[in-house]
């Protein structure tokens, strides 16, 4: 049997031990599966308690069982639920038993939403949603998959592939009556106009979300500098955990350290580097190259100094900002409060004054951070594109109809050609048409047992 056709099972919870687990199973031998183990196959929907037991009649386990016959399914197939006790030994004598039965055999990642797609349960957008919603870390993440995964995305473009095949048909009738002048500018007429509309509202789309799919990735934030002027203890303060070693000797940090953070529901990825000087130790040297590369491909770099190292950024490569710490240190040598915390503004990049170690002006340098990101993310959760797999695919199509209405006084075949080519486009995007190469990109991403 090809494995497209066999039965697969895996756990779809968390990874065991657990209190419970979910054992999902897809395919046509799920029933028989159902009525060996549990000696019946309930009522569809219906949990129902049942003594699991092996082909010997040994007992596994005390389970739930649920039934969903297809198409009525996650999957579109015939699927069967097993709530067992979330032990590995339980696991391993239910997977045992699973194993035992000819074209059963365990999931290979992503093969659950891969079945489900395939069988018309959701296209290739929402497939990516799923995916996106089961790795959100932030609510802002969350709603914006949340969205995709109800068709946000999907539906619009099943309603702009529509109106495209409307308007190429249109055309096609006009050039078979090509030899009725009338007749033929009666019908190229209003699908001219409806592919003006559509092309509008494709490019104001493209125009207007140019960073929407970045809320997926998030926000990258370097923290660079010289040695020893506090880095380490930085990230400590915004993570408000101990995530990197803090030492008064210069090189603590070799390599780089990330974390992730919440800011306002916007995923702010932080790290630590290695610090910036010149250093005779190879491994010393690998992590300030290490570091110079990060801090390049940042969104933003913080560049720390303190009062004995207030050197100038040494990477020009994206948005700086300057953050002066140990300003307690400062003000204990001055006397006076005019090095104190907060943002200040110069006409080049904004500068701030913050004790990573006392937590002074953190927290507005955090808020700043928060302003950036929305400024940078924007109100991307609403958004229609949130990969870049979606805009390139929508250009393609803006372009295609801009070529037809171009082609369209050299001869309506030209147009008709370019508008086939719009809506290639759009099944692309949906995964309907020539995809197998992104599918397998998509799916493989995903985790076992979804």
């Amino acid at each position: 049997m090809h494995p497209r056709e066999q039965t697969i099972f895996a756990v779809s919870s968390g990874r065991p031990p657990s209190a419970i687990s979910v054992v999902r199973v897809s395919g046509s031998q799920a029933g028989p599966l159902l009525r060996s183990l549990a000696g019946r196959v309930p009522a569809a929907r219906t949990a129902t308690r049942a003594l699991l037991r092996d082909a010997s009649q040994q007992p596994i386990d005390d389970a739930l069982i649920l039934w969903f016959p297809a198409p009525a399914s996650a999957t579109g197939e015939d699927v069967a639920e097993f709530h067992v006790h979330g032990g590995r030994a339980v696991l391993a004598s239910l997977f045992a038993a699973f194993s035992a039965v000819l074209d059963v055999r365990p999931a290979e990642a992503g093969e659950f939403t891969r079945r489900a797609f395939e069988n018309g349960k959701l296209d290739l957008t929402e497939a990516e949603a799923l995916d996106d919603l089961i790795h959100a870390d932030t609510d802002r993440q969350r709603r914006q998959a949340l969205r995709q995964l109800r068709g946000l995305l999907g539906d619009k473009a099943r309603d702009w592939r529509n109106q495209i095949i409307e308007a190429s048909a249109l055309i096609e009738a006009g050039i078979d009556f090509s030899d009725e002048g009338d007749v033929s500018a009666e019908l190229v007429k209003p699908a001219l106009a409806k592919v003006k509309v559509l092309l509008s509202e494709i490019e104001e789309l493209l125009a207007a979300q140019g960073r929407s799919e970045r809320l997926r990735d998030g926000l990258v934030v370097a923290i660079a500098g010289p040695p020893n002027v506090g880095k380490s203890t930085l990230i400590n303060q915004l993570a408000r955990r101990e995530v990197a070693i803090v030492s008064p000797h210069a090189g603590t940090t070799r390599d780089i350290i990330e974390v992730q953070l919440d800011l306002d529901g916007y995923p702010v990825t932080v790290i630590d580097t290695a610090g910036i000087r010149d250093a005779n130790d190879p491994v010393e040297q690998e992590g300030v190259r290490r570091a110079r590369a990060r801090a390049a491909e940042a969104d933003l770099v913080l560049w720390l100094s303190d009062p004995e190292h207030g050197t100038s950024p040494a990477e020009r490569g994206a948005l700086t900002w300057r953050v002066r710490n140990k300003i307690d240190l400062a003000e204990e040598v001055s006397g006076a409060a005019g090095a104190g915390a907060g943002p200040r503004t110069s006409e080049r990049e904004p500068e701030f004054g913050i004790s990573a170690s006392r937590g002074d002006g953190v927290a507005e340098l955090v808020t700043a951070l928060i302003g950036l990101a929305q400024d940078y993310l924007g109100s991307a959760e609403g958004a229609l594109i949130t990969r870049e797999r979606h805009r390139l695919l929508l250009a393609e199509v803006a372009a295609s109809l801009r070529r037809s209405l171009e082609a369209i006084g050299q001869g309506e075949e030209l147009a008709a050609e370019e508008l086939r080519a719009a809506t290639y486009s759009l099944g692309r995007l949906l995964g309907r048409v020539d995809v197998e190469d992104v599918l397998d990109m998509i799916f493989r991403q995903f985790c076992v047992g979804k």
